[in-house]
């Protein structure tokens, strides 16, 4: 076989910018190590939250914010609209200086309406930020009708010398397209017309373009807008064209709407990470791979105290970090707050949540409410899975109220479960509420899928009351009997035992159990050395004061007595935990061992919803201790968590 020179000198040419860039990528002013992670980011589509963010890491996968979550960069001050959005960051080729660049606009005043522009932001030490706003149709009159301009991205163009700005962007009604132009020297302006980068196989829509080079390839990652929008990637041996799809398989690892895909390498590793912003569930989730084909789940690696929207993360210095850590208020060990802060549990916003031990399989469960949508507007509900109480998988949809439940469409709220050996086999009876109703779906296992029984279990009130909603349902088998119960109730708790079918009850034996006049709603209850324990949630849950109190009993059906110093778990104030109720209690398998589940308001911007706060929860557990009387102590809610259990086999 013969080969050309001009066909080897192009291959030497790509295999000397190869060898460039992968250089550029790992340099740093003075050749140090790379030991950390820098994730810039932004919150969110309300009022302050369009704006840049940062949070440090050690290890790639545990980030806690700086500043406090709040901005690091007034947004007023470089942009035309007041607002920021999706940052991507990048270091120089040279290691010196710091290039940024993020979309100007912002939807909390102007809507999803028109925008017209980008930032250009120059650094030479993360801290200290010059600004340069380029408005597309004003600089380039040729492309007058474009009228949405999104999600910037830098890349250092190792044949041009130059760095190459590239990002979604519409003409008119047209589909978003991908665009690229190079910036000047100075990083302050775009100094070509700008040209289409990527030509996707039907036309469609394609944003959030995220580019890497690896083994003499440009992997170009994008969110396609097409009937199933996903991410999928494009592959090219040239930065500016020619990139077509060698797999036309998604890449996202979820069933859940995703946006922002970021690549990085993890220091002195292989491994690369692909992240994606799941939007809807306020959340990230982290993939890994080695050959950028094939993606492993990590979201058990990921913790954050934050909840970020669309941004990237550049490995940086330890030094880098020290400089930012100093500027910006970040704990002085990191890595230390970072393996001692496991609250919040699930990664995402996640409410009412309920917890078992399930002994078919040897873990527990937690089945929670699916928050984040205005107004309590969720209709679906996941459960998760986890050996520890501490690394919890996402185990999907068990319960989808437009596909699985023929007797109401909205309003997914506060699930109940419970285990039962019938006739030698496991089967799992899960209590919802759906529609101010509840229903009762069937499974074989933990994770479903679940039946629904067809019609609700409880939709009307109870005999004697007129106000409230049949909600928040608790299940709960009397270890001395072996009969089963259900509650239920807001503003009444009322409580009735189940008919062995566990789908049906006799309602003549309803009974009211309202403990206090400023019971609310949440009821659960559990057996202890020989006492029910009836625990409940008051105030409102969009109120910082929802909190757990408690009373005891000699029986499943009351009477309640509500001891004077009844408070089981309320707000610390002092470390911004607010709205912690509508809880469950888990007893570890064989041992005198309990701990508390609840939610509480999304951590730290929650205190800064108003009333919205009351759809953007956070799971989180803390330890459960009683008296030598048996009272139950009172629990102070914590970022800390508990450490790893281990249940006896």
């Amino acid at each position: 076989m013969t080969i050309g020179r001009s066909k080897i000198k192009d291959w030497l040419v790509l295999i000397l910018l190869g060898v460039q860039l992968q250089a550029f990528c790992q340099k740093t002013a003075k050749n140090e190590k790379l030991s950390a992670y820098l994730f810039v980011y932004f919150a969110g589509n309300g009022l302050g939250e369009e704006s840049i963010r940062f949070a440090l890491s050690k290890d790639g996968f545990t980030y806690r914010a700086l500043n406090q979550n709040n901005p690091v960069i007034d947004p007023k001050k470089i942009s035309s609209t007041g607002g920021v959005r999706d940052p991507h960051i990048l270091r120089s080729h040279d290691g010196k200086t710091f290039y940024m660049v993020v979309t100007d606009m912002k939807v909390a005043e102007n809507g999803w309406g028109p925008n017209f522009g980008m930032v250009l932001l120059k650094s030479i030490d993360l801290v200290n930020w010059t600004s340069q706003t380029i408005n597309i149709p004003q600089r380039f009159p040729e492309m007058a009708h474009v009228n949405r301009v999104w999600a910037p991205q830098t890349i250092y163009d190792p044949a041009a010398g130059k760095y190459m700005v590239y990002w979604s962007m519409r003409f008119g009604k047209d589909p978003d397209k991908i665009y690229y132009a190079y910036a000047n020297k100075d990083f302050t302006d775009l100094e070509t017309t700008p040209q289409q980068l990527f030509f996707s196989p039907d036309n469609s829509a394609c944003i959030d373009g995220d580019i890497v080079f690896k083994n003499g390839k440009y992997h170009l990652f994008f969110k396609t807008e097409d009937q199933k929008p996903g991410i999928k990637k494009a592959v090219s041996s040239k930065l500016t064209g020619g990139y077509t799809m060698v797999n036309p398989q998604y890449l996202q690892q979820t069933n859940e709407a995703v946006e922002g895909a970021g690549t990085f390498k993890l220091n002195q590793s292989d491994t690369w990470v692909l992240m994606y912003d799941v939007y809807i569930k306020g959340k990230y989730q982290f993939t890994t791979t080695n050959d950028l084909e094939n993606f492993t789940v990590a979201d058990h690696q990921v913790s954050m105290d934050f909840h970020p929207r669309h941004g990237t993360v550049l490995p940086i210095t330890q030094k880098e970090a020290n400089t930012l850590a100093h500027k910006w208020k970040a704990p002085k060990n990191l890595e230390s707050t970072a393996q001692q802060a496991r609250n919040p549990l699930l990664g995402g916003l996640y409410a009412d949540p309920e917890i078992i031990y399930a002994k078919k399989t040897g873990k527990f469960y937690i089945y929670p409410t699916s928050d984040g949508f205005t107004g309590w507007s969720g209709t679906s509900f996941k459960a998760f899975s986890s050996i520890d109480l501490i690394n919890w998988k996402d185990e999907g949809v068990i319960l989808d109220l437009p596909k699985d439940v023929s007797w109401a469409q909205k309003n997914a709220w506060a699930p109940t479960i419970i285990e039962k050996k019938i006739n030698g086999t496991y089967k799992y009876f899960y209590y919802f509420t759906a529609a101010q109703k509840i229903g009762v779906a069937v499974g074989d296992n933990p994770t479903g899928p679940f039946v629904d029984s067809g019609k609700p279990l409880i939709s009307s009130f109870p005999l004697g009351i007129t106000k409230g909603q049949q909600i928040d349902p608790a299940v709960f088998n009397d270890p001395k009997t072996g009969n089963d119960y259900l509650y239920w109730g807001n503003g009444y708790m009322a409580g009735v035992k189940l008919n062995p079918d566990m789908t049906s009850i006799d309602t003549t034996q309803i009974k009211i159990l309202t403990p206090t006049p400023s019971y609310n709603e949440g009821t659960h209850v559990f057996y202890r050395k020989g006492t029910y324990y009836f625990l409940w949630s008051e105030n409102d849950t969009r109120s910082e004061d929802y909190q757990v109190r408690y009373g005891t009993s000699s029986s499943p059906l009351g009477p309640i007595n509500v001891p004077a110093n009844n408070l089981v778990l309320a707000k610390n104030r002092e470390i911004g935990i607010f709205g912690t109720g509508h809880h469950s209690v888990i007893q570890i398998p064989g041992k005198d061992e309990w701990y508390i589940v609840y939610h509480r308001f999304s951590y730290p911007n929650g205190i800064k919803m108003g009333r919205a706060a009351g759809y953007n929860r956070e799971v989180c557990i803390d330890k459960l201790e009683f008296n030598s009387d048996g009272s139950i102590k009172l629990v102070i809610p914590t970022h800390k968590g508990i450490k790893p259990i281990k249940v006896a086999k």
